[in-house]
This record gives C-alpha cells, structure tokens and sequence, in this order.
C-alpha cells in the first residue's frame, strides 16, 4: 500500500475525533459547523458522481478531460480530512438537520472500513475515468457500493 493510500486511510478512520474546548465542551455552534461542512463534503461528492454518473449511463457524453476531472475531484474530497466533522452529538438523535445516525459513535462502528472502502473506490476512479467510457463505468459499481455502504447503515432515511 502507498504512503497516500495510507495516508487518506488514516485520515477517514481517524475523522471520529473530538475537538472541543479547553472544558471538553463541544458547543451548539461547533455541532452545527460540524454537520454543515460534512454536508457540504457531501454535495460535492454528488456534483462529481453525477457528472460522472451521467457519463457512464450515456445520458451525456462522454469526455475523457470532463470524466477525469470529476474523479480528480473526487479523490481530493476522499482525502481531505474529515476530523472536526464527525463530533459526538451531531447526530440525527442529539440535533435537526442531519441524517448521521448514532451507529457512526458507536464502539463498534465500522465506519472506518467503509471509508476506506470509499477512499479505494475513488482512486480506482481516478485512475479509471479519463481512459474511456468502458473503464468508467466499469469504476461505477465500487464507487456506488462504496457509498451505499456507510449510508444504509449510518444515514437516517429521508422522511
């Protein structure tokens, strides 16, 4: 495994940190930070998978400079370290306006293996994307599993 490779993966698994002030306290201003920058991680994640998505469903065509620069995107998003995002009680049973169920706390959440699930996913993306339209789509599936993965176990429904 790559020094990058690992290096994104101990970004995700270490994203359930606490950041808190000196007291301990995380305040209703640092939760409501919180879920604001994840959620907006979030839609940036579904701009680039869409345009990506579309591509590879050939609802728009394909163009390799486009396909690559949505997957560049794409794993520079998985990369980013998520650790003042993940703050306990941000989730959808403490605050409105999240989706993030508890499970993601909890002592045996896997939350980490799903983001390095997420983050292997992109960077085969990456690599992937900008060959041609058969090697994109073919990158969808994992991307798409990847992404299922942590929501149906860690997003509340919409509803």
């Amino acid at each position: 495994m790559g020094k990058s490779t690992l290096a994104i993966m101990s970004a995700v698994v270490g994203s359930i940190a606490v950041l808190a002030s000196a007291d301990g306290h995380i305040s209703d201003k640092q939760i409501a930070a919180a879920i604001k920058a994840r959620q907006s991680q979030m839609q940036l994640h579904a701009f680039n998978l869409g345009l990506l998505g579309a591509m590879a469903k050939q609802e728009t065509p394909y163009d390799a400079a486009a396909a690559s620069g949505a997957a560049d995107n794409l794993a520079a998003l998985a990369s980013l370290s998520q650790a003042g995002y993940w703050l306990p009680g941000s989730d959808s049973d403490s605050v409105e306006g999240t989706r993030a169920l508890p499970a993601i706390w909890a002592s045996d959440s896997k939350i980490g293996e799903k983001g390095k699930d997420f983050v292997d996913a992109a960077l085969a993306m990456q690599s992937a994307a900008g060959k041609d339209l058969g090697a994109l789509q073919a990158a969808m599936g994992p991307v798409g599993k990847s992404c299922g993965g942590c929501h149906e176990s860690y997003r509340k429904p919409k509803g």
